[in-house]
């Protein structure tokens, strides 16, 4: 069994648009993603239950077998109910263009969203590609086709 590499090489390039921000950065020495930082060139409001698409100023060059996540920063979603439309969304190897954060304000108030802030989490992770097999039946499972919530809260 081969294990995954605790460090790989991600080519990054910046934008002129996010040519003064830092680079995704790890918080802290056990974060699993970097935080992405908005790229806006001016505060941008976004009303509740509104969706907008943050640029980052930033590209990426993943190496194949690989793809970035984006998800949301806890915290933003807990005090502001700011998350991700499509959480986590997924950045393919072969994607060039800039990475943007499709931000939705689930919350009740308006946020608004300054240049620098961080947005957005970028976990880089490893990817398996299935070989499809189609088969007329499925191994049984006590579980069986149960599902939603079928296993309970407790």
């Amino acid at each position: 069994m081969s294990s995954v590499p605790s460090r790989v090489r991600v080519r990054i390039a910046r934008l002129p648009g996010g040519g003064d921000l830092p680079l995704p950065a790890y918080a802290s020495p056990g974060a699993a993603g970097a935080d992405l930082r908005a790229a806006v060139p001016e505060p941008l409001r976004l009303a509740a239950g509104a969706r907008v698409a943050v640029p980052t100023g930033l590209r990426i060059e993943l190496p194949q077998g690989y793809e970035a996540q984006l998800r949301p920063r806890s915290g933003l979603a807990r005090k502001h109910g700011i998350t991700l439309s499509n959480a986590p969304a997924t950045i393919d190897a072969d994607y060039r263009g800039e990475i943007q954060v499709l931000l939705w304000n689930a919350g009740s108030a308006e946020f608004e969203i300054q240049r620098g802030d961080r947005i957005a989490q970028l976990v880089i992770a490893p990817v398996v590609r299935a070989e499809w097999e189609e088969v007329s039946e499925l191994g049984e499972t006590e579980r069986g086709p149960a599902g939603f919530g079928s296993t309970g809260t407790r």
